[in-house]
């Protein structure tokens, strides 16, 4: 994942979409390389197809998606509040500490 992810940036595209790219990651390098794209990659836009909280709960904008269709849009914190299925899906990844803190 880590080589792919890095290929792809490395052509320093406008727009790159990875799609569930983080999951075969562990939480830890996860975390560093999307924290390393965020500092060095600013400038382009990223679309992040994932299932794991952890991953999105920082994407500016959350589109939450069941069955084909859209049930909440929104920042993380947001669809706690608004979207029962993004918030049930949350409490069964992360503890609820974990989830509020943004």
């Amino acid at each position: 994942q880590r080589i792919a992810i890095a290929r792809a940036l490395y052509k320093k595209p406008e727009i790159i979409i990875f799609d569930d790219s983080f999951s075969a990651l562990d939480f830890k390098t996860d975390k560093i390389i999307r924290g390393n794209i965020k500092e060095k990659y600013h400038d382009i836009s990223n679309i992040i197809v994932g299932q794991r909280i952890g991953t999105i709960k920082e994407c500016s904008q959350i589109i939450v998606i069941d069955e084909g269709e859209i049930v909440g849009i929104g920042k993380h914190l947001d669809l706690l509040k608004t979207c029962n299925l993004y918030k049930e899906i949350a409490l069964t990844q992360l503890s609820e500490e974990e989830l509020t803190y943004a």
